[in-house]
Order: structure tokens, then C-alpha cells, then sequence
């Protein structure tokens, strides 16, 4: 245990050692360098970035409890995230990067109006306050704990406070890394962000890489790898299947409406993700690392689906609870030499969620509010204090609300079924809004507010959750997505702009795209094509069918 302890010291310490070196003469003053890193992003940082940012525990342990429930299917949101990445890279970013934004807010107030920003802002503060930093904390104080066995670690400590170990364990995990990420996002901005994401993102697939090794190795017993890999294989038949069925989380048919849907707003529309891109120095450096992204989350079953999987096998039938099956897999299968290794990863993965969502919030808040409205002729510097100040009031609420989360059965599913409350009215405006041009700024208003209060009622009210029984979550998100577009395009043929909108080139930086862009993003949906034709067991869908 001691040797797991230095081991995760050293590396925590490294990685905060080499972003401090790196990003020790950066400008942390002005808005242009805190929020946007300068504008001067190049590929791999970015990639680095937005894998990490994307991959932390609420995924390995939540995404690896899914698979332990579903089986291969739940490589859904990994795969077909790919297919957004290349939407992004080819439609989104563009015109992001064009408009010069620092937020997606900001873009809807050149399209539509300062109110359609300020609804927008508050959507997004609200969401990731509420829902997005507690899940990070909540999943990676389940992670930590599960792999450092931290109940032992603390030996008779809480019974000293009167407390059980288990919530004890929850509240000091989830505060420790909140403090830890919170001083990294608000004392150093989105380039130490971006930095340390990518430090951390390497030691991150190196660890998860690992765990999938040595899981197969400790399933195959004497015959090793290629032993595990024919054991999973022969168990788990019927559930190495691209293809959900009608019982899964994600069954085939939602692939098509909500997943896709979803998937579409993380990848080109989520503040929190895109932010790192918006930083890019030019429109190429943008696209590279973007596709970039794309082909590194090709592999991401390996280590977010096949964990889980192996788990089923090993614990099936011992009361195993899905949140907990990726802890005790890997605590029970890594070395305890690369036990510590693991764990700063982990950490790692964790600071970089909650850092970037931290870092996000401070810039909708800082450039949507406070220098927009509360002080328009505030001082860079003063902008800047005033992202620090709300920072830390979010990261304490995020910090007090994540412990109520151990209640929930499927984090993943909670998370991606809130999410879509604030995911498709927000890609819906934005969506419209770049691809017409007389649709009014009364039409976003009505898809934002009218979204978000329909899928409200969907998911709560009684009566109509009833209702809505006989359809899957993922379809009701479609409908509500495809009803938005339709209103908002009748209300812009009713009573369209005046003028139509033109969107201007700032020359925030070179618009040269990439000149392999085409063909990179084609080879990766190509990829995806292939991964789940290769796959697909279509008996899945005979159930339906006869039905």
C-alpha cells in the first residue's frame, strides 16, 4: 500500500510539475489568454484536450457499468461520437472560428439577440452546476475509492466523527479533487487546462489499456491473454453485439434519433468541450485536432466497453452493483506496483472534466454576464477576478450536491437523459440558426424555452410520463428535436428578418482549412461503418419485427 501511495503521489506531482513549467509565462491576466489560451492551441493539445476532457470516470466507471449490464452495444457512444467529431470539423467549426466567439452563446447573440445569449448562458450555468460537476465528482470519488481502497485506507477515522466509512470515504474524495481541480482551472485557464488534460491523457490510455490487459490475463488464468480473449468470447456470445436489443440501455433504433442527437450537441455545441477549440490557431490546427480526436476515440471500446464486459464474467451473480464493477476489476487484477500509477490517471481524468466544465462556467459567466451586463466597462483584469469568484461558488455547490448522487442506479443513463433536456433545444437553435438565414431571433427564444419545458413535462409530469411510456427516451428526444426545427422554421417563414443574416470573417485567425480534411473525416466514418457491420448480429432485431 505504501508503494501505491508514493506511485500516485509521483505522478500527480509530475503532471502538475510539467504543466506548471509549461504554462508558467502564459497570460493569465486578460480575457484573450485565460478564457481562449491566446488563440494559440495547435492540434495535439487540442486533441489531448478534448479526448480527456471527454474521458473521465463518469465514462470508465459509468460507461464500464453500463457494458457490465448491456455487453458491447453501449460502444454506441463512443463509436458514433466519432461521426459528430467529422460533422464539427467540417460544418461547425468553421463557422465558429469565423465569428471570432470565445462561447456558444456569444455565436447565437451575432446570429440572433443578446437575449437569445442570455437564455443560453443561463441554460448551460444551470446544467453544468446542477448535473454535469457533481456526476464528475460523484463517479470519480466511486473510481478512487474502488481502486486505492480507501475504506482501508481510513481505517476506524469515521467512526471517530460517528459516520459511515462509505459516506465518510464519498464526501473526502469528492472534495479532495474538487479543491485540487478547481485551483488548476481558476488559477491557471484553459491552456493549463488544455496542458495538463493532455499530460494526464496520455498516462489515461496507457492505464486503461492496462486494465484491459491484465483483466484478460487474470480471465484466462494460466492461459493468459489470447485465454481470456476465447473465454469472454464463448461466455459473453450473445452479448458481443454492435446492436442493442429492445431491452438495453440503447437499443438499435435509438442509434438513430436521441443517440445521434446527443452525440451531435457533446461534440458541436457543448461549451464545455468545444471551448478547446475555439482556442485553436488556426482553422487547420482546429480541423487536425478534431480528426484526431476522432480516430482516438475509435479505440475507445477497448478500454470503456471491454472492462466491463470482462467483469460480467469474473463477478456475475455475486451482487456486484454496476457502478462498483469497474473499482473492484481493477483493484483486483492491477499490480499494486501500477496501482498508484493507475490512480493518478484516474485523478487525472477526473481534474480534467471538472476542470474544463469549471473553466467553461467562468467564461459564460465572466463574458455572458458580468463584463455583458453587470459591468460592461469592467477591466480585463476585473473580468477575469470575476470568472475566479464564480468559479469557486459553482465548484462548492458542485462539491456539496455530487455526494446525493449515490442513490442513482445508472449514472451514465441519468447523465445522458438529463443532458438532454438542455442538449437539444440548444443544438436545435444553433443548428437552424446556421443553416438559414431570415429565421428570427423570437424563433430561438420559443426552440430554447419551448424545448427545455417540453422535455420537462416528458420526464416528470405524471400523466404525460405515462403517457410516453411505450417510447424510448432517445426517440422522445428525436421528436422534440424534430418538432423544434419545424416550429422554428414556421415561425421564420410567419414572420422572418427583416435583413438576412451574414456572418462575417473577424479574422480572429486563418480560415485556410485543413487540405486533408475531407478525406480524413470519410476514412472515419468509414471506420465506424465497418466497426459495426463487423459487429452486428441482426437476430436482435426479429423481436421487433415480429412484433
Amino acid at each position: 500500500m505504501a508503494l501505491t501511495i508514493l506511485s500516485f503521489l509521483f505522478f500527480t506531482g509530475l503532471v502538475a510539475f510539467l504543466t506548471w513549467r509549461i504554462t508558467r509565462q502564459d497570460d493569465h491576466d486578460s480575457t484573450g489568454g485565460y478564457f481562449l489560451a491566446g488563440r494559440s492551441l495547435t492540434f495535439p493539445l487540442i486533441a489531448g484536450s478534448l479526448l480527456l476532457t471527454n474521458l473521465s470516470t463518469e465514462q470508465l466507471v459509468g460507461l464500464n457499468g453500463d457494458a457490465f449490464t448491456d455487453g458491447l452495444c453501449v460502444m454506441v457512444w463512443e463509436v458514433v461520437s466519432v461521426i459528430s467529431l467529422v460533422m464539427m470539423a467540417w460544418f461547425f467549426l468553421p463557422r465558429f472560428l469565423k465569428s471570432g466567439v470565445a462561447t456558444v452563446p456569444e455565436y447565437l447573440e451575432i446570429r440572433f439577440d443578446h437575449q437569445t445569449q442570455v437564455i443560453t448562458n443561463i441554460i448551460f450555468l444551470l446544467a453544468y452546476v446542477g448535473i454535469l460537476l457533481p456526476i464528475i465528482l460523484y463517479t470519480g470519488a466511486q473510481g478512487m475509492i474502488g481502486v486505492m481502497d480507501v475504506k482501508m485506507l481510513l481505517g476506524s477515522l469515521p467512526e471517530t466523527f460517528n459516520i459511515e466509512t462509505d459516506t465518510f470515504a464519498l464526501w473526502l474524495i469528492v472534495w479532495l479533487v474538487g479543491i485540487v481541480g478547481s485551483i488548476y482551472a481558476l488559477f491557471g485557464g484553459l491552456r493549463t487546462v488544455a496542458v495538463s488534460d493532455t499530460l494526464n491523457g496520455i498516462g489515461l490510455l496507457v492505464g486503461g489499456m492496462m486494465i484491459t490487459f491484465f483483466a484478460l490475463s487474470h480471465l484466462g488464468g494460466d492461459g493468459g491473454v489470447s485465454a481470456g480473449i476465447d473465454r469472454l468470447a464463448e461466455e459473453q456470445q450473445g452479448r458481443f453485439n454492435s446492436l442493442g436489443g429492445p431491452d438495453s440501455s440503447v437499443p438499435y433504433d435509438t442509434v438513430f434519433s436521441g443517440i445521434f442527437l446527443l452525440t451531435l450537441f457533446y461534440w458541436t455545441t457543448n461549451q464545455q468541450i468545444i471551448q478547446r477549440t475555439f482556442g485553436a490557431s488556426s482553422l487547420a490546427e482546429g480541423q487536425k485536432g478534431v480528426l484526431l480526436t476522432g480516430a482516438l476515440k475509435l479505440l475507445g471500446p477497448i478500454y470503456l466497453v471491454l472492462p466491463g464486459m470482462i467483469a460480467y464474467s469474473l463477478y456475475k451473480g455475486q451482487g456486484i452493483e454496476s457502478v462498483t464493477a469497474y473499482g473492484r476489476l481493477v483493484s483486483d487484477v492491477l499490480p499494486d506496483s501500477l496501482t498508484g500509477f493507475f490512480a493518478a490517471a484516474m485523478v487525472g481524468a477526473i481534474l480534467s472534466s471538472f476542470n474544463s466544465a469549471l473553466n467553461s462556467s467562468c467564461t459564460l459567466f465572466s463574458l455572458g454576464y458580468y463584463k455583458a451586463i453587470l459591468k460592461p466597462d469592467a477591466t480585463e483584469h476585473e473580468v477575469v477576478r470575476s470568472g475566479k469568484i464564480f468559479g469557486w461558488v459553482v465548484a462548492v455547490s458542485a462539491m456539496s450536491i455530487a455526494p446525493a448522487l449515490a442513490k442513482t442506479e445508472s449514472i451514465f443513463g441519468y447523465l445522458q437523459k438529463m443532458n438532454g433536456m438542455y442538449f437539444i433545444p440548444i443544438f436545435a437553435v444553433v443548428l437552424v440558426g446556421m443553416l438559414t438565414k431570415r429565421v428570427p431571433p423570437l424563433a430561438a427564444k420559443v426552440g430554447l424555452l419551448g424545448g427545455i419545458a417540453a422535455i420537462a413535462i416528458g420526464y416528470f409530469v405524471p400523466p404525460v410520463v405515462e403517457l410516453l411510456a411505450a417510447i424510448h427516451t432517445f426517440h422522445f428526444l428525436g421528436l422534440v428535436f424534430l418538432s423544434l426545427v419545424a416550429l422554428m422554421l414556421i415561425i421564420g417563414a410567419i414572420k422572418p428578418r427583416e435583413t438576412e443574416f451574414i456572418q462575417e470573417d473577424v479574422k480572429a485567425v486563418d480560415m485556410t482549412p485543413w487540405k486533408h480534411a475531407t478525406l480524413g473525416g470519410v476514412v472515419l466514418i468509414l471506420a465506424v461503418i465497418a466497426i459495426y457491420a463487423l459487429f452486428a448480429d441482426f437476430s436482435v432485431l426479429a423481436p421487433a419485427a415480429e412484433g
